[in-house]
């Protein structure tokens, strides 16, 4: 996983140097690179744009700077980033919040994810687990949904996350409805 993670950032940086100006590509990146993450920081995709932030500083020996702008589930800091200069000197990352479920959400959304946007590679993936004390009656999740008193409650930090789409789908499995907890950010979460 780590090497096909750093594979993907040394692609990124190729990317970058194509599309700063052909002139400027063999001195490219001549100033800092930011990286926008439309999340608080200490959430995960915090964490994760600031391992990538600091392989690509190391890769391109310029400082990268990691900017969290946060509101409407993502969608703020993605807009802040579709309107920046297309010079390479700023990146985003985004996920299926930001790019999928927010088109759908959002009537006036800003930017286009497929038309304002090339994506550059995969920096992560979330695993997504459900666990319980070692004392726990039911030993499954099917299990809970037959078992008398089984309270279960899922952590999100907004309707467009993965979060979210995991609370329903675990609701789901179980034919029983999980207590949902909304919170600003996912960290608290």
């Amino acid at each position: 996983m780590v090497t096909r993670f750093l594979a993907v950032l040394g692609i990124a940086a190729a990317v970058f140097a194509l599309v700063a100006d052909p002139g400027e590509a063999q001195n490219y990146p001549t100033r800092p690179v930011t990286v926008i993450v439309p999340f608080a920081a200490g959430g995960p995709t915090d964490v994760v744009a600031r391992i990538v932030g600091d392989h690509m500083g190391r890769t391109l020996g310029q400082q990268v700077i990691v900017e969290n702008v946060v509101g409407a589930g993502g969608t703020t800091g993605i807009s802040k980033g579709a309107a920046a200069t297309p010079d390479g000197y700023t990146i985003m990352m985004g996920h299926m919040g930001t790019h999928g479920a927010a088109p759908a959400l959002y009537k006036n959304l800003k930017y286009d994810p497929t038309k304002d946007f090339a994506p550059i590679g995969i920096a992560a993936g979330t695993p997504i687990l459900v666990v319980a004390r070692i004392d726990f009656p039911p030993k499954t999740l099917q299990a809970t949904s037959t078992a008398r008193r089984c309270p279960f409650c899922c952590g999100r930090s907004h309707w467009a996350t993965a979060s979210l789409s995991a609370c329903a789908t675990t609701s789901r499995m179980r034919s029983r409805y999980s207590t949902r907890t909304a919170r600003r950010a996912a960290a608290p979460a």
